[in-house]
């Protein structure tokens, strides 16, 4: 049901009636707080409810009752306060999509926590329940592009928790995510230092950090992540030579891969950026207007 016109909250009999694996409603005009009318989807898989207009917190029970979550994409609306350590509970979570909200309060350290993005999971194909789980397709940011992924079990892992605005440090736990791809806590309120052993993040193909408050040198175990092809720390505070290896310095890996230490200046939360567009393209009309 997602990429629709619905409008309203979420129905109170959704999941009293089935129990899904996969909820899709993104991208449409539903509003108002995550209430208890999903309490009882405890056998969902995948939940979708990205690019609406929800309010109010993430509700605790997410973590505390959906324990077969693999995929949470919350990404877009206007949710506000800390993201909830229950979160860390859900052992299957290999997709936490929270990007574009109000969020604040700091990164959890349970984080470190998620089961799935620490081990390797061998999927049996053959099994109708895991095929039935992986058959749909989820839109993710991926190196700042919106890609659409299929059959996607076990096989694409992310945390996306940017443009919120989110204080302290990253946690040092952070990097017992051994088998994380994707990690962006870009656009927040982030201070302290990158990680040293962010190394060990072995699986890590995109990195996107910039638009914090970080500071200190760059991580020299960051050298050592061979899968890593892009890389964005701009618009931080940090400082000292570009970490190298034996073989190579980083910045020889620039020509093929995109990594970023000055980028394109921080962009502004989605309305804000959107009221510039307009500006924008009201302007460019004008201009057009004198020409002719």
């Amino acid at each position: 049901m997602s990429k629709n016109q619905l409008s309203g909250g979420i129905w109170r009999w959704m999941c009293s009636i089935f129990s899904p694996r996969l909820l899709k409603l993104g991208e449409n005009n539903l509003i108002g707080e995550l209430s208890s009318s999903l309490h009882n989807c405890t056998e969902l898989y995948s939940l979708d409810l990205g690019n609406n207009r929800f309010l109010g917190e993430i509700p605790k029970w997410i973590g505390e009752r959906m324990s077969s979550l693999g995929q949470l994409r919350l990404r877009g609306n206007m949710l506000r306060g800390d993201i909830p350590e229950q979160l860390c509970c859900l052992s299957h979570l290999h997709i936490l999509d929270l990007a574009l909200n109000n969020l604040s309060g700091s990164i959890p350290q349970c984080f470190a926590n998620l089961t799935a993005l620490t081990t390797v999971i061998l999927v049996d194909i053959e099994n109708d329940e895991m095929r039935t789980s992986s058959s749909d397709h989820v839109e993710l940011v991926v190196n700042g592009q919106y890609m659409k992924f299929e059959s996607i079990f076990l096989i694409v892992s992310l945390i996306d928790l940017s443009s919120n605005n989110l204080l302290g440090g990253i946690p040092k736990g952070i990097t017992n995510l051994s088998t994380l791809g994707t990690l962006n806590l870009s656009q927040n309120q982030l201070t302290g230092k990158i990680p040293l052993m962010i190394g060990a993040m072995q699986r890590l193909e995109t990195l996107d950090l910039s638009c914090n408050h970080l500071s200190s040198p760059i991580p020299p175990s960051m050298s050592s992540i061979t899968s890593l092809n892009h890389l964005n720390l701009s618009h931080n505070l940090l400082s000292g030579p570009i970490p190298t290896t034996r073989q190579h310095s980083m910045i020889h890996r620039f020509m093929r891969q995109t990594w970023d230490f000055v980028g394109f200046p921080c962009q502004p939360t989605a309305p804000l950026q959107m009221i510039k567009i307009i500006k924008m393209i009201k302007m460019m009309r004008k201009m057009m207007m004198i020409d002719t």
